[in-house]
């Protein structure tokens, strides 16, 4: 199925962090059906591997992803799309894992383009570390290719509606400033350092309670997803977490307790977060 068996790059390190890299630099790191299966496979791999704690997604030489493979679409002709899988829970999207809510933190870093598929690959990460020359857009606009890939729920999600109807309805492209204040990066780095970026940050998740942290993060999505409503969501957020204070919440208390952490500070979790 596939002529490129490098085209996903995936690594981890004894610590906890996968790096999940796509490596079709020539094609821009363009996702074609057996890319995307890679990369649906390397976060399958991630998830259930209990060593690793935080992913990267990120992809090769100065470019993020230019979206789905557009040379590898053309060929089909007058084919039906009978390629795409209907949608099935957790099943593999169009551009791989775009269906999944992946069940551990995940950072993209955003070098150059993430457009059109690449750029609903980056909205499945939890947060993006973008350069400030990379660009978001929503790039398919021109070609009559739909948002197929969780690019009609995420971004609003993320962005807010106005702001969304915006980027799908014009096309244009987003640079990394403007994309900060709405909210769609969360970072802004020189270029070239998105990945180093993504990497302190993900060091530094790694340095907290594993099980708070990961409790809030579900029902941040719980409550923006599926939620009934706002009552829904509270009970949710306290029946779940409730669960952590015998667990972390008493031992983190008792650390505060002796001195650390004092006066907002960071600097302990900072310092174990170096790699």
């Amino acid at each position: 199925m596939d002529g490129e068996p490098n085209s996903v790059l995936a690594t981890t390190t004894p610590n906890g962090i996968t790096t999940i890299t796509i490596n079709r630099p020539h094609h821009r790191n363009a996702v074609d059906p057996a890319t995307g299966l890679k990369i649906y496979n390397a976060i399958l791999a991630f998830e259930n591997d209990p060593s690793q704690k935080v992913a990267i997604l990120t992809g090769s030489e100065g470019a993020f992803c230019a979206g789905a493979d557009l040379h590898k679409v053309a060929a089909m002709g007058d084919a039906k799309a009978d390629h795409l899988l209907p949608f099935c829970g957790r099943n593999r999207g169009p551009m791989g894992p775009s269906r999944l809510q992946v069940k551990k933190p995940m950072i993209a870093a955003v070098a150059g383009h993430a457009v059109a598929g690449g750029l609903e690959l980056s909205l499945v990460a939890d947060m993006r570390v973008m350069e400030e020359d990379a660009v978001f857009g929503v790039f398919c606009r021109r070609w009559g290719v739909p948002l197929i890939d969780g690019g009609t729920v995420r971004l609003q999600a993320i962005v807010g509606l106005g702001r969304a109807l915006d980027m799908i309805l014009t096309g244009r492209p987003v640079g990394a400033q403007e994309a900060l204040t709405m909210g769609l990066a969360n970072r802004v780095v020189g270029k070239g350092r998105a990945l180093e970026e993504a990497m302190r940050i993900a060091g530094q998740l790694l340095e907290f309670p594993q099980l708070c942290m990961n409790l809030d993060r579900d029902s941040c999505y719980y409550s923006a997803y599926n939620a009934t409503s706002f009552e829904d969501a509270l009970k949710n957020e306290f029946e779940k977490g409730v669960v952590v204070v015998e667990k972390e919440s008493i031992k983190g208390a008792a650390r505060f307790s002796s001195g650390a952490g004092r006066h907002g500070s960071f600097k302990e979790f900072e310092r174990k977060g170096k790699l």
